[in-house]
């Protein structure tokens, strides 16, 4: 049950310190600035920029009526009776306690209250400065502002591992997997290169043609898409193979399900033969299988990069990276068989 805070005590800015900065810039939220106009920054590690400082002292016994006081100064809108608040006992240096108001904890904010004495072992400004560094480089979550006995920062959704997580081979060797830049960059420029001679042609396509963004209507008999957010013009064959990679799902993704060659023949025929209104030959129908399961591999990549950037910043509860290794896997592993299918005469 939430505790009212008391009224707020004074605040002021708290800025770590370090050399004297150069004279035309202050280095910080500025650095990169400072730097384009041809400042240097004195020598030695990068000082961070400033955080908010309050001259409160939580009493580490009795954490909730601080830990409210906090929460008024940074975030001013939450209601104090609407407040929800949760204890974490893991921890054994430090008390930590989350602050926050919808259910589920998208916003939450964290209190720690630092143990007793641990300023004899620990350097708390060189702490702060860690903090901020690794957040630079997104390592770290958001630290909001320190106060006298303690600091609080950015709740990051997750669950805290056990011994029984860390021995899963998917905890500490899953993103080897994914292939370096470098190797990246190089399919990239082989894709451009070898789909370009293709020929396929340029027209409107859904370009997220999985299952569940396609509607039957068994009574009027007929096909409708749904969600267009990818939609716009692209390969045809980009479109047709992506459809085909999706036979094999999303959650339980199983690429024996991906249509037999015999399935896809019949598919690309009554594909053109709407697209044409008439009959069409075996060599336009072969013409169009190769066309599409080169594409295919386009769409592996693609779709490969898009889990990368999901699983960096998505709030979703999906194993993006998973997803990430096994399009890619898929990619290379098809990629000999497809780049050695030859147009017809």
């Amino acid at each position: 049950m939430a505790v009212p805070p008391s009224a707020p005590q004074p605040r002021a800015s708290f800025h770590l310190r370090r050399h004297t900065p150069c004279p035309q810039c202050s280095w910080g939220m500025e650095e990169k600035a400072a730097a384009s106009a041809g400042c240097r920054e004195p020598p030695g590690p990068p000082r961070a920029a400033a955080v908010a400082y309050f001259g409160i002292s939580v009493d580490p016994d009795d954490i909730l009526p601080g830990a409210l006081r906090l929460i008024q100064e940074l975030r001013p809108r939450w209601k104090p009776e609407q407040v929800r608040t949760k204890r974490f006992t893991d921890g054994i240096t430090n008390k930590l306690v989350a602050c926050y108001v919808e259910e589920d904890m998208q916003d939450c904010v964290l209190v720690r209250v630092y143990g007793e004495r641990t300023e004899l072992l620990v350097d708390r400004e060189n702490e702060v400065r860690n903090f901020q560094l690794l957040r630079a480089h997104g390592c770290a979550p958001r630290l909001y502002c320190t106060f006298q006995n303690g600091l609080c920062y950015e709740y990051m959704q997750g669950v805290a591992l056990g011994p029984e997580h860390i021995r899963e081979p998917r905890l500490f060797s899953l993103s080897a997997d994914v292939p370096k830049v470098e190797v990246l960059e190089q399919e990239l420029a082989w894709l451009k290169e070898h789909l370009s001679q293709l020929e396929s042609p340029v027209v409107f396509c859904h370009n997220d043609l999985l299952c569940k963004n396609i509607i039957y209507d068994s009574i009027k008999g007929h096909v409708r898409f749904i969600d267009y957010e990818y939609a716009g013009y692209n390969y045809q064959a980009f479109d047709i193979g992506n459809h085909f990679n999706e036979f094999a799902g999303v959650n339980e993704v199983d690429y024996c399900l991906y249509p037999a060659r015999e399935t896809q023949l019949q598919w690309l025929r009554y594909y053109l033969q709407a697209q044409k209104g008439m009959a069409v030959t075996p060599r336009e129908v072969e013409r169009l299988y190769v066309q599409v399961n080169k594409f295919a591999l386009a769409s592996h990549f693609f779709w490969a990069l898009w889990a990368l950037i999901q699983n960096q910043y998505s709030t979703i509860h999906f194993d993006f990276l998973r997803y990430a290794v096994i399009r890619f896997n898929q990619y290379f592993k098809v990629k000999p068989q497809v780049s050695a299918l030859e147009m017809p005469k």
